[in-house]
């Protein structure tokens, strides 16, 4: 069984889609969550909560899109 890698996944995906990108940094591995921006030739950039993020594709490990985020819980009485 062949699994797309990360990069085939991006590039499939359409602007705005929410994914999740793990990513080699130094030390071990790190994540962004949000939407996606481009999924260009070389890489994939991410609008996260903690800003926009680059990501070269020789340092995504694992991509997929993810659902939307669930409603805001109601506040405790």
């Amino acid at each position: 069984m062949n699994l797309p890698s990360p990069a085939a996944v991006l590039q499939a995906l359409p602007a705005g889609a929410r994914v999740v990108v793990r990513y080699r940094i130094e030390g071990g591995f790190t994540d962004v969550l949000g939407h996606l921006v481009q999924a260009g030739p070389d890489g994939v950039t991410v609008e996260g909560r903690r800003g926009t993020v680059t990501v070269a594709y020789a340092l995504v490990t694992a991509a997929k899109e993810v659902p939307p985020p669930p409603p805001p819980r109601a506040p405790r009485r």
